[in-house]
C-alpha cells in the first residue's frame, strides 16, 4: 500500500486519503428483536455487541434475490440463533455512506419490529460478536450505538405499546 504524501506548507503532518474510485450502492436489513420479561412484563431489546465493542442490531447483508424482510428473519438467526420469531412490521430504513479504501459505500439498511417468541434465552451469537444480551429498553436505546436505529427502536416501542 502507498503512502500519502503530505500536504506542502502545512507544519504539522497532514496527509490526504486516497482518491475514491467507485461508488457501490450496498443493501443491509435487520431487526430490532423483542421480548416481554417474564418476571416483570417489561419489554427488553436484544442487543449484539460488534468487534469494534459498538452495539447494535442483529443485520446483514441482503443476499442477491432475498427479500429486505427474509434477509432480517435470517440474520437473526445467524446472529443470535434465535429461531422462533414473528415480524411484526417495518419501521424504516437507515441510508448512510462510509469509504472502504477506494471506494465509496452507499448504505441502505431496512429495519424491522421482531417479536422473540419460543424460549428466548437460548441465545448462540457468531464467533464474531463481541457480546450479546437482552437489556431493558431504555437502557438498550442509551447502549444502542447509532442514532438513527435508536430513533427506530422508539417507533418500535410504541407499536408494540399500540399493540397491547
Amino acid at each position: 500500500m502507498h503512502r500519502p504524501k503530505p500536504i506542502r506548507g502545512i507544519k504539522k503532518l497532514v496527509t490526504r486519503r486516497p482518491v475514491i474510485e467507485e461508488a457501490v450502492h450496498e443493501t443491509t436489513s435487520g431487526g430490532v428483536v423483542w421480548r416481554r420479561d417474564v418476571k416483570t412484563g417489561e419489554i427488553e431489546l436484544l442487543l449484539i455487541q460488534d468487534a469494534k465493542n459498538r452495539w447494535t442490531i442483529p443485520k446483514g447483508h441482503v443476499e442477491p434475490g432475498e427479500e429486505p424482510k427474509a434477509t432480517a428473519e435470517r440474520e437473526i438467526r445467524e446472529e443470535t440463533g434465535l429461531q422462533n420469531m414473528k415480524v411484526m412490521s417495518w419501521l424504516g430504513k437507515v441510508n448512510f455512506r462510509y469509504r472502504r479504501n477506494h471506494t465509496l459505500v452507499l448504505m441502505t439498511m431496512h429495519i424491522y419490529l421482531v417479536q422473540a417468541l419460543g424460549d428466548t434465552q437460548k441465545l448462540s451469537g457468531e464467533d464474531w460478536l463481541s457480546d450479546m444480551r437482552w437489556l431493558p429498553a431504555a437502557e438498550a436505546i442509551d447502549k444502542v450505538a447509532y442514532e438513527d436505529i435508536g430513533k427506530l427502536i422508539l417507533i418500535g416501542l410504541k407499536r408494540i405499546r399500540e399493540a397491547k
